[in-house]
């Protein structure tokens, strides 16, 4: 069934995902492509035009595989949030190769798309080599997607001689082009970590649509409250061919914040008085849609409100990467931006960790600003304490921090402790800046004495970009990547605004131009 839900009405506090979210167990398990559930699908109806509109993506990659992603939508606009596909069911199939013309194909299976999940499948592929590029691609129909590449991961036991990624975040579609996408794909990274809001929430106005050159029909003037709606926003957000181009092109490991669900929420709380029941409604459909639209695991589809979007990938022995989520746990009152089991599975893991480098892939920053920037690790103070404490056993190794949110690109180093300038350098941030969010953006503005007042803050700029960094055995290497604009066109060429370096071992970022 579809599930249009209001903003009020009766809700206890978990159902089963049966119930609640309206999808049944052979849906999910066909359109993750488990063997042997994806049987031909006979709807007596046809895919009416080409379903591959919104691209492919692939995610989460392991040393063995990835989940690839694909969502069948011929009219991505079509108000009722179903693309444009028939209420049937479709077999989607798809292929993994070594070649990009498909001649060496490494596996291959059947995904069910289903209007439960908006016709999108997300079927995780095993068996593969360690550390190898592939490209994949879907069929449906009489349909052929584009063609995505994505690696493995090196295996655990080795250490790579290198591995590239970029950071991104913050990509309101409204205010501009995401010309740093294309650019993005262009630098080829080996993974791309998405650090929240992929959507934004808002209506779209007159007043807030900068990107110029484009119209809108009906269904965007308001705020994002349906599941209808959700899939709408995600499937505008989607459309865009320079996103495609950055899915297309590597693995996302991707991580929400507030604006996948309404801005500024903590857990059950929003901003906007909103009742915590009515509110786990909204949370519960922006949940399902993000899952419905991006390359997660099925422990993602969330059960009511509920999802488990935090986890732990590993580049061999180069990097152990938690992926965090400071949202569905938080609770101001409390003092927690992580939750209790969050926190403990996140300091557990560092601690056992033996990588060279212990990443954080996460959403707000952690790093000093000022003390009334509640919505930062500046409004979690002791569970700050407790992160760089474990930051500074000489068990975990060189900490990195990978940050969004801000729409401004900052560098900076973690202290042990921020109240004593001269304690010792425990870590490293990196804020990559917004892709469109805020526009333009300038070099300079009127936040930027807030960060730059800071000994430990290195570097800040407002324009719009991404980041590129490369890890190795004895460094990181990071370019913090601008455009110019963002609201003109699509045209915009893309620079190097500073580079940076941190050595193993020897914590604290240093310029290099």
């Amino acid at each position: 069934m579809d599930a249009h839900i209001p903003e009020s009405g009766p809700h206890p506090r978990r159902r089963s995902l049966l119930q609640f979210a309206g999808v049944g167990s052979a849906a999910l398990l066909s359109g993750i492509g488990v063997p042997g559930t994806a049987e031909a699908a006979w709807s007596g109806e046809r895919i009416p035009d080409d379903p591959f509109r919104l691209g492919v993506a692939s995610g989460d990659p392991a040393d063995d595989g990835f989940l690839l992603w694909t969502r069948l939508a011929p009219e991505p606009l079509a108000l009722d949030g179903h693309g444009g596909m028939p209420r049937a069911s479709f077999d989607v199939r798809w292929e993994v190769a070594e070649d990009e013309r498909f001649r060496r194909v490494a596996r291959d299976g059947l995904a069910r798309a289903t209007p439960d999940l908006a016709h999108s499948v997300h079927p995780r592929v095993r068996g593969l080599r360690p550390g190898r590029q592939y490209f994949y691609r879907f069929h449906a129909g009489r349909w052929t997607s584009p063609v995505g590449r994505v690696r493995t991961m090196p295996r655990r036991g080795t250490m790579p001689a290198s591995f590239t990624f970029a950071s991104a975040s913050c990509q309101a579609w409204y205010h501009g082009w995401f010309t740093a996408h294309r650019h993005l794909a262009a630098d080829d990274p080996d993974l791309v970590f998405f650090l929240g809001d992929y959507i934004y929430e808002y209506a779209i106005t007159a007043a807030n649509l900068w990107r110029r050159g484009v119209t809108l029909g009906e269904g965007h003037d308001h705020e994002t409250v349906t599941l209808e709606d959700y899939r709408l926003r995600y499937a505008l957000t989607k459309s865009d061919p320079d996103l495609q181009a950055a899915h297309a092109a590597a693995a996302f490991v991707i991580t929400p914040d507030d604006h996948e669900v309404q801005n500024n929420y903590a857990d059950e709380t929003s901003q906007y008085g909103i009742s915590p029941a009515d509110f786990r409604l909204r949370r519960a459909v922006a949940y399902r849609a993000l899952y419905e639209n991006a390359p997660l695991a099925l422990e993602a589809l969330p059960d009511g409100p509920d999802a488990r979007l935090h986890r732990r990938l590993t580049v061999g022995d180069l990097a152990t990467v938690n992926v965090l989520d400071t949202r569905q746990y938080r609770s101001p009152a409390e003092g927690s931006i992580l939750g209790a089991a969050q926190e403990r599975w996140l300091l557990d893991g560092l601690r056992r960790s033996d990588a060279t480098w212990n990443v954080l892939a996460q959403q707000v920053a952690v790093m000093h600003v000022t003390d009334d920037r509640v919505d930062q690790w500046d409004g979690f103070p002791a569970e700050r304490r407790r992160l760089l404490d474990t930051f500074a056993l000489p068990s975990v190794a060189n900490p990195l921090v990978l940050t969004g949110d801000t729409h401004r690109a900052t560098a900076g180093d973690l202290l042990g402790d921020f109240a004593d300038p001269d304690s010792p350098v425990v870590g490293t941030e990196l804020i990559t800046t917004s892709i469109a969010s805020d526009g333009d953006g300038a070099d300079h503005d009127q936040y930027e004495q807030d960060w730059i007042q800071h000994p430990w803050v290195k570097f800040y700029s407002g324009r719009r970009g991404y980041t590129l960094g490369r890890l190795t055995p004895s460094e990181l290497t990071v370019d913090f990547r601008a455009v110019p604009y963002v609201q003109g066109d699509a045209a915009a060429p893309v620079s190097t605004l500073a580079r940076f370096v941190t050595e193993a071992g020897r914590p604290g970022l240093e310029k290099v131009n």
